[in-house]
């Protein structure tokens, strides 16, 4: 889902969306997300952010809650605080905040965000709404960059076979570590990319720099010419 293009960037688009889910367990076809995390980030700068939490209709796998932390009982007394949502709630808004954010022009950004975060929104909103995200959203024309793609045309695996999940990533690019927080992780993506373009334009440079060096040679042996 997305249109994830494996290319090099030297410069960021004006508009980047961060976007990250953590959910139920991995399965995109039946797991639902119990939270929505998207920064918002102009000319290299963060802008906006919201931290949608969500109440499933499913039990959360041990598995994925050791990861995120979050359990059940978390989620139903942030409910009934009014401080998450149900899931059908919180499919309309994330797909909202989307469709706003894509209009004006913005690059969605993330890490595994096309096969996983944007294919569970897919799949829960066709079995929970009985809507098409391809026909409401244009989902296979979002462009998407994900940050572990792009990793890999900078430096791919054949040459340093390194992890590249987002905390690895982070780690490597000094960049603050998401820690499976869905705000903090969609930030996390897009402050990983902008670490990427750093470190493409600094190899550009001094490429560049190799190649205009002066090339100097004795003069002495070349014939002077007479006018």
């Amino acid at each position: 889902m997305g249109r994830s293009v494996s290319k090099k960037y030297f410069a960021s688009p004006d508009l980047l969306l961060g976007f990250d889910t953590e959910t139920t367990g991995l399965d995109v076809a039946s797991e639902r997300a119990i939270s929505y995390g998207f920064a918002a980030y102009e000319r290299g700068r963060p802008v906006w952010s919201e931290h949608i939490f969500v109440k499933p209709d499913r039990p959360i796998s041990p598995g994925a809650q050791r990861v995120h932390g979050v359990s059940m009982e978390e989620l139903e007394a942030k409910y009934l605080a009014h401080e998450a949502v149900s899931v059908p709630m919180g499919l309309i808004r994330a797909v909202a905040i989307l469709r706003d954010y894509l209009s004006r022009g913005a690059s969605i950004v993330g890490a595994n965000v096309s096969f996983f975060d944007i294919e569970m929104l897919r799949r829960s909103y066709s079995s929970v709404l009985h809507k098409d995200l391809r026909v409401d959203l244009q989902i296979d024309r979002i462009p998407v960059i994900d940050v572990i793609q792009h990793d890999e045309a900078i430096e791919p695996r054949s040459v340093n076979p390194r992890r590249r999940s987002l905390t690895h990533l982070c780690q490597y690019y000094g960049v603050d570590p998401g820690g499976h927080n869905a705000l903090s992780d969609a930030r996390a993506a897009v402050e990983v990319f902008l670490a990427q373009i750093v470190r493409n334009d600094e190899q550009r440079r001094a490429a560049a720099a190799q190649i205009s060096l002066p090339l100097s040679f004795d003069r002495s042996d070349v014939p002077l010419r007479g006018y």
